[in-house]
């Protein structure tokens, strides 16, 4: 409709004690009957920015993620994985949902956990069923973006040899505020900031494998749904 920004940002978040989705408004959030990619729509309700607690933007069933995609990364990734090369196929992991916590959440620093550092990402949610799409289909599957920190236990990724313990604390997945709606994925400063100091600052124009090639690849080994 005429009036309508390009992008809309899409909370999820609670308020008198109900959960509820909407529309980030200068005073508030338009609240929805669901996410706009389950077919949700406006309930005419106005929850004011002061009674709203917000949660993970979504409630994903698995977080998959692609390690040494970022030519810059490559490099300094050495350190964990010795001989680090660009891969010649995307370097896939997952996180545990467990691990989601919402922006601006408390990290937990495990005992055991000799160095703990942030990884800020994209996160691209899924908003239809996908299985073995291809290139040109990926973005048709795509809901949003969002905000994510990757972080990651550097000491249990070197010891280990593969990622699972490193990456998949509790609290280790901080995602949010919001699914930015009408965002192109191809050209975004990402960046990072501990206590007010940038600690990391990057492009997606610098990404080995942009995110249709991504989503082509890994929905021909899993399914992605919905969130």
């Amino acid at each position: 409709p005429m009036g309508t920004p390009a992008v809309q940002h899409i909370a999820r978040y609670r308020v008198d004690g109900e959960t509820h989705h909407g529309r980030r408004e200068a005073d508030g959030y338009a609240r929805l009957t669901a996410p706009p990619w389950l077919g949700g729509h406006e309930t005419g309700t106005i929850d004011s920015l002061g009674r709203v607690s917000l949660l993970p933007p979504v409630t994903p069933t698995k977080i998959v993620c692609v390690g040494l995609n970022y030519r810059a990364h490559l490099a300094e990734s050495a350190t964990f994985v010795p001989g680090a090369k660009p891969p010649e196929e995307p370097l896939l992991f997952l996180k545990p949902a467990s691990a989601v916590i919402a922006s601006g959440e408390a990290i937990v620093y495990p005992r055991g956990v000799t160095r703990m550092d942030p990884e800020a990402e994209l996160g691209v949610v899924i908003g239809r069923r996908a299985r073995a799409v291809t290139e040109s289909e990926a973005m048709a599957c795509v809901a949003g973006l969002t905000c994510f920190n990757d972080v990651s236990a550097r000491n249990y990724q070197r010891q280990d040899g593969q990622w699972t313990r490193a990456k998949g604390f509790d609290t280790f997945a901080p995602v949010g505020p919001w699914v930015a709606v009408g965002l192109a994925p191809d050209r975004l400063r990402i960046a990072c900031r501990v206590n007010g100091v940038q600690r990391q600052s990057g492009n997606t124009a610098d990404l080995l494998f942009p995110i249709p090639a991504l989503i082509r690849f890994i929905s021909s080994i899993m399914t992605l749904e919905p969130g």
